[in-house]
């Protein structure tokens, strides 16, 4: 097997270019760079083969231990993904078609993203949806983002929320000199007497998630009443199979919705890459960050998409760019456009429904086995907190030996997830060996 050089200028067109700018060598062009902080040579290993480097990945992937049961959630989540979804999305146009700048010949891009955009409407009940963003964190604070004005410059976002979610929409709010507080919890959701004490006019929004971190399903109605009734915008951060079955974010009364798309096709994948998708009204739709895509006619009067919306820096002034995000998720999001067109509206609410039922089966069988509590009484979609009668990190390695992934520790307590991945001969399992370790 030969060995490549994948360096596309050869040794006399390099020589050519150092002559155009009046060089004779490499030296010469660095002269300004200290000789101390110059590298000499780079300690790179000798080249290998295809088969060798096949075979040097293979032996590394091969030291990962996969899971085949998981119960673990906390942003990543493990669904079922039908074999057509991949098959799809590995089609030669869509993997080598990046930004569909030149319209005439991205229609089935645009087309995707046209309709990624019009089922995130649907399932959130909002007016309209962008062409996604990085991830579903990026996405609640590019959502913040959009509600600051010279007069409210004061967001908060409960404690509820993702930790990772806050910590983006605080690295947001830093780099912008705006004052974010955390609304703190109770019971393991919102706090809605310390939120209305710190509700003022200066308030720009107001951030939840939906089911929230711990799994609860927040007083989302009341929330948005609150924030309304100080002018501020009311940003949902939701799951997107979770809204299938639960209320709207529109009839919650959100101004603004954000999520991880992950549960939408997406593998776990180590965490990513992911997908943020951002929905709002028709009044904040020009404020919307990245990209949308619209349906029109062309030249025949034929069916056509083009982009509607580009509303970042690249295409118009900096100082009235709504973000400064220059891309987005287009092959995640045509993804999950294949995922949900796949499963259809009743696929993904039965993926919804069994996960649902799945984790309350798992809670019931969790809570009958002394020391497993529940650390939270109000209602829940398919992830819990319970209290540990051992040490989560010992539980842990003690399912890891059965080949299940256990739920995520928090502290003493444990976060659990059942998805519909679950069978019921997996949940007893895992009960069986619990109930070994904590006797």
């Amino acid at each position: 097997m030969g060995l490549g050089k994948y360096v596309p200028a050869t040794t006399e067109e390099q020589q050519l270019m150092l002559e155009s700018v009046g060089m004779k060598s490499f030296e010469e062009l660095y002269v300004s760079v200290p000789k101390e902080l110059r590298i000499n040579e780079l300690n790179i290993p000798k080249a290998k083969s295809e088969f060798e480097v096949r075979k040097t990945m293979t032996d590394i992937a091969a030291k990962n231990k996969i899971f085949p049961a998981i119960f673990r959630g906390a942003g990543s989540y493990n669904h079922y993904i039908p074999a057509l979804v991949k098959q799809i999305a590995v089609k030669e146009e869509f993997l080598t078609a990046y930004t569909p700048y030149q319209a005439e010949i991205s229609q089935g891009v645009l087309q995707a993203i046209f309709e990624f955009q019009t089922m995130i409407t649907e399932i959130t009940g909002m007016d309209s949806a962008n062409a996604s963003v990085y991830d579903g964190a990026t996405a609640a604070a590019e959502a913040v983002n959009m509600t600051i004005d010279r007069k409210r410059k004061k967001v908060l976002v409960s404690a509820t929320a993702n930790p990772m979610t806050i910590q983006t929409i605080k690295t947001y709010c830093v780099g912008a000199d705006i004052e974010l507080t955390v609304v703190p919890a109770k019971d393991g959701v919102t706090d809605v007497s310390s939120l209305a004490k710190l509700l003022d006019k200066e308030t720009a929004c107001m951030y939840i998630q939906q089911p929230n971190f711990f799994g609860q399903i927040e007083p989302a109605d009341t929330i948005g009443e609150l924030v309304h009734e100080h002018k501020g915008k009311f940003i949902m951060g939701v799951n997107p199979l979770a809204v299938t079955v639960l209320k709207t974010p529109a009839e919650s009364g959100a101004d603004i919705v954000t999520g991880e798309a992950q549960p939408l096709g997406l593998p776990m994948a180590y965490g990513g890459p992911y997908l943020g998708f951002m929905a709002t009204t028709e009044k904040l739709t020009r404020s919307l960050p990245g990209r949308i895509a619209g349906e029109t006619v062309d030249a025949n009067g034929e069916r056509a998409f083009v982009l509607t919306l580009q509303a970042r820096e690249q295409h118009i002034r900096r100082e009235k760019a709504a973000s400064n995000i220059c891309s987005n998720q287009a092959h995640c999001a045509l993804t999950a456009s294949i995922y949900m067109t796949t499963m259809g509206p009743q696929g993904v609410k039965e993926v919804a429904r069994q996960s649902y039922s799945k984790a309350h089966y798992l809670a019931q069988e969790l809570t009958n086995i002394s020391g497993f509590d529940l650390c939270y009484s109000g209602p829940f979609f398919h992830e819990f907190l319970t209290s540990s009668p051992v040490a989560p990190e010992v539980l842990m390695a003690k399912l890891e030996e059965h080949h299940i992934l256990g739920g995520y520790p928090l502290g003493k307590d444990i976060l659990w997830c059942a998805t519909e991945m679950n069978t019921k001969e997996q949940i007893d399992q895992l009960v069986t060996v619990l109930k070994e370790v904590t006797v």
